[in-house]
């Protein structure tokens, strides 16, 4: 049965509906603690430290945080692979003499599959510079205050994080409201309203997270 369900395009885009809630979910969250470093070092610094102790005794020092990951990266496969899964379908399912005749996607299909590469390129420039430190010159273990400000101090930290963002907040725009009808929670009188949330939490995580940067590069976060 569910291999039968993944192998349809309805069961792909189930899929894709609740990985992308699931990952929506975690960024509403992982915005609102990045906006901690307004507060200082010290509360931000204390809030990265606490992320890695909840659950604590019970869980172990940041078993809650590796859980948290596991998840996501699920998320994040399942969505991916889907996504790519049906975009091929969508391709092969076109005779090729009708090609020319009508545009290959729509806008919003377009938006979504290179935002979802740019997504993509970003969370795994994004782990290797302010989660492991790789990319990140001077990166300091134990320090995400310094290391964030860091990065924000630097064009092409700045230039990576904002592109990101506007990828982000386009993707969510149109995510949001196709996850909605692909669980049926879309109809003629709730349209308007999915369409209305979809672009405010566009806007609430775009403005969210590119606060940071703007803080760091106009001298509020130093």
């Amino acid at each position: 049965m569910t291999r039968t369900l993944w192998h349809s395009t309805v069961g792909k885009k189930a899929v894709m509906a609740v990985s992308g809630l699931i990952m929506l979910a975690y960024l509403v969250v992982h915005m609102f603690g990045n906006l901690k470093i307004f507060f200082g070092p010290d509360t931000f610094d204390a809030y990265a430290h606490w992320l890695r102790t909840i659950g604590e005794p019970f869980m172990h020092y940041e078993w809650t945080l590796w859980v948290v990951r596991v998840v996501l990266v699920a998320a994040v496969v399942a969505h991916a692979t889907a996504a790519y899964q049906l975009s091929r379908r969508d391709l092969r399912a076109r005779p090729d003499r009708y090609v020319h005749r009508r545009p290959r996607a729509s806008y919003a299909t377009r938006t979504m599959r290179w935002g979802g590469v740019i997504l993509g390129l970003f969370l795994v420039w994004h782990l290797l510079d302010l989660t492991t430190g790789t990319v990140h010159a001077g990166f300091r273990p134990g320090h995400p205050y310094e290391n964030v400000v860091a990065t924000f101090s630097t064009w092409y930290g700045n230039a990576v994080y904002l592109l990101a963002m506007l990828a982000l907040g386009l993707h969510v725009r149109h995510g949001f409201w196709s996850a909605a009808q692909t669980l049926g929670a879309g109809s003629r009188t709730r349209d308007r309203l999915l369409v209305t949330l979809a672009n405010l939490l566009a806007l609430v995580l775009t403005l969210g997270f590119i606060a940071v940067p703007v803080g760091v590069m106009t001298g509020l976060v130093s």
